[in-house]
């Protein structure tokens, strides 16, 4: 547009000073405001709100005597009525550390709390607390959907339970829930401690839990997944064929082909030992490494 403009070397000269300056200008106030938002949130990183929330938080759980109303103001949360709590963590060193905070907002999203407490727990893990409850299915679809863009991102949630006690309560139990994931090294986005608390108990002891899926199982074990997943909705509905084909969308005949099959391959015939096989398909159903 310039040169455009005119041909005068004096007044280009002028003009392109001008520009050269005000670029130069915009990166250095640019890299000047990014340094000082750096320093702000280290600042708050060590010394301010998120060190404070953490203190406050540990004294928390670890059932220090710390006033209610105290607690509440530094953590900026509301400790009566009911609280879900959350851990959300990567897998992956290189994951957004935003992507995080964004699952966080969208847990308390699917609670109905537009304002959940979130804790840095380490730079890849945020302990999150929301009042109410995710239970709903539309609720934990849009958590998921929120988790899906970071295939290495996981969300283990604790039961709902109220004021402080059940602040510490449902902490432990979402971290329980993660050491289970973990442990089993899941490849499940989300899970919920109510679906998977006879699961944590059984795979305690990893030697034992293989142990006892390979004696409850037999050949099943290392079956079609599809077979597995119908024995175990099967199950899962009392033993009611109707109920476990409308469930799987299979004609009830089929579904009794499968069955005769998965106990030609079971050790024991599953009506003589549904419950044990059932807690063996869960633990295969969450074992990352083994679930074909």
């Amino acid at each position: 547009i310039a040169f455009g403009l005119t041909s005068d070397p004096a007044e280009l000269h002028e003009l392109l000073d001008v520009c050269s300056r005000s670029v130069s200008a915009f990166v250095d106030a640019t890299l000047a405001g990014i340094a000082a938002q750096i320093d702000l949130e280290r600042d708050e990183l060590t010394r301010g709100t998120h060190a404070e929330r953490r203190e406050t938080v540990a004294l928390l759980l670890d059932g220090a005597p710390i006033p209610q109303q105290r607690a509440e103001a530094r953590l900026g949360y509301a400790l009566s009525g009911p609280h879900t709590a959350a851990v959300i963590w990567s897998e992956s060193s290189e994951t957004d550390l935003s992507d995080l905070d964004r699952v966080a907002a969208a847990f308390g999203q699917a609670c109905g709390d537009p304002k959940p407490l979130s804790v840095l727990a380490s730079s890849a893990t945020r302990w999150v607390w929301a009042t109410g409850s995710p239970d709903s299915t539309e609720g934990m679809s849009g958590l998921g959907h929120a988790a899906e863009p970071s295939s290495t991102i996981r969300i283990a949630i604790g039961p709902t339970a109220a004021g402080p006690d059940g602040f510490r309560r449902s902490h432990f139990d979402a971290i329980t829930t993660q050491q289970m994931m973990a442990r089993l090294h899941s490849t499940q986005p989300i899970a919920q401690f109510a679906d998977v608390e006879l699961v944590a108990l059984t795979t305690a002891d990893p030697d034992r839990a293989a142990e006892f899926v390979s004696r409850n199982l037999g050949d099943l074990e290392t079956a079609d997944p599809e077979l597995r997943e119908t024995v175990r909705v099967f199950v899962n509905e009392q033993c009611n064929a109707s109920r476990a084909a409308a469930r799987l969308y299979l004609h009830r005949n089929t579904l009794l082909r499968r069955l005769a099959r998965a106990d030609e391959l079971l050790p024991r015939p599953l009506a003589d030992n549904s419950v044990a096989v059932a807690v063996a398909l869960d633990v295969l159903r969450w074992h990352g490494n083994r679930t074909g």
